[in-house]
């Protein structure tokens, strides 16, 4: 299901990264919120470490450092994700494009909380695209790099995963479709991968396509 063959019969979107430019603001919040519990952790390092994955990384991270997470973190970093991403989250540019012109169903399926991929959503003006079809790694025992995901959304849009693109920007969410059995394509467009070489990265990690622009969607590059 690469460039020059036929167009999947599902389109399957990750959120962060891809539908908006969120990763660089959400590891600052995680890097900001790990400090005030006495954690140390740089933004560039939360990028290495959990990008594209769920917070439960985060707690299995620490925990084989013989490290736990306060029960206080976790709503303290929520609140502070939704409020940075209420007045500074931006679309990644010309994805309204993109999902507007689709002629093949298509859905999200985020590693994110359901209310911080709704907010995403909303604040974006992309909401509209996607009505309830969104998908979040609490429906699913396992989050990326398991396929359980993609699996999920699959089944829930009844489409066989051999006949699914997904569209990814981290080694997990690649690691996961291919998992899956779907073809994946790595975008590297978000300012996160503005002083790294995504495109050798999601390679590396099995993506089928890699490119930059939302404008290059449809075109060999």
């Amino acid at each position: 299901m690469g460039i020059g063959q036929p167009k999947p019969d599902l389109i399957i979107f990750d959120c962060d990264g891809v539908l908006v430019d969120s990763e660089v603001l959400s590891c600052r919040c995680l890097s900001d919120t790990l400090s005030e519990f006495g954690f140390d952790l740089t933004p560039e390092q939360a990028l290495e470490l959990f990008l594209g994955r769920s917070t439960a990384a985060i707690a299995q991270h620490y925990g084989k450092l013989g490290r736990t997470v306060p029960d206080a973190f976790w709503p303290q970093l929520k609140s502070r994700v939704l409020t940075t991403f209420e007045g500074a989250l931006r679309p990644i540019p010309d994805i309204d494009a993109v999902v507007s012109d689709l002629s093949a169903p298509f859905c999200v399926a985020s590693s994110s909380d359901i209310d911080r991929v709704s907010l995403s959503l909303n604040v974006t003006g992309l909401a509209p695209y996607f009505g309830d079809r969104l998908y979040t790694a609490q429906m699913v025992k396992h989050g990326k790099p398991a396929p359980d995901l993609f699996l999920h959304a699959a089944e829930k849009m009844r489409t066989p995963p051999g006949r699914t693109l997904v569209i990814e920007d981290s080694v997990s969410g690649v690691q996961a479709a291919k998992a899956a059995g779907m073809t994946v394509w790595g975008f590297v467009g978000g300012s996160h991968y503005l002083a790294r070489d995504g495109r050798a990265i999601l390679s590396a990690a099995g993506a089928d396509r890699v490119f930059a622009r939302m404008t290059d969607f449809w075109k060999d590059g």
